[in-house]
């Protein structure tokens, strides 16, 4: 995103597919009353600085819910465990989940966005049962604050709302967390520039 809120996104192709895309720390998990996994972070264990987050969240979850009944808790099991493996080799902090979403903290735009192609390739990689399930993810990189334990600050927001614009299956990563990428050297996926996004 541009500082009036635009998403100026790259696309991220998948790798051994015709179609594109748009695409350490440790999370500590414990299990609350609900029986849903749930997070321990605390303020030591976030990146602090700049920080690169990355959002995600399955495309079409209550239409899975309802399609999957009862498999679905064995679905999200799947997904959440995957995804936890790719964030996890790349230095990822899981700042929260919710339901079938994902945010997560990574000190490197370069880990980010390999946990986020990696996460994919998983994901495709999968026997799903009744079809695939698809995620949707965001890359973002800023300058946030830590406060009781959380970021705060409108790069949290824009890295949300930049998931929000992709498709299952498919990484959008914003112009600030490209331009890093890039500095970096040749990016091991290929970006793809998609223009400015209101």
């Amino acid at each position: 995103m541009d500082a009036a809120g635009s998403v100026c996104g790259c696309l991220v192709s998948r790798l051994g597919e015709a179609r594109a895309h748009r695409s350490g720390h440790r999370c500590v998990v414990g299990r609350n009353p609900t029986g849903l996994d749930s997070l321990s972070v605390r303020m030591s264990d976030l990146p602090a600085g700049r920080v690169t987050f990355l959002f995600t969240d399955i495309e079409g979850s209550t239409r899975l819910l309802r399609a999957l009944g009862d498999r679905y808790a064995d679905a999200l099991a799947n997904h959440r465990r995957l995804l936890r493996a790719s964030f996890g080799r790349h230095s990822g902090v899981e700042v929260d989940t919710q339901g079938d979403s994902f945010f997560v903290a990574f000190p490197d735009p370069n880990e980010a966005l390999a946990a986020a192609e990696e996460g994919q390739r998983a994901l495709a990689a999968h026997a799903w049962p009744d079809g695939e399930l698809r995620v949707r993810m965001g890359l973002h990189t800023g300058d946030p604050l830590i406060s009781d334990d959380h970021y705060v600050g409108i790069d949290v927001h824009r890295g949300a709302r930049i998931a929000a614009a992709a498709h299952g299956g498919q990484v959008i990563i914003s112009e600030r967390t490209s331009k890093l990428v890039s500095e970096a050297g040749a990016p091991a996926v290929t970006l793809r520039d998609l223009g400015v996004h209101a």
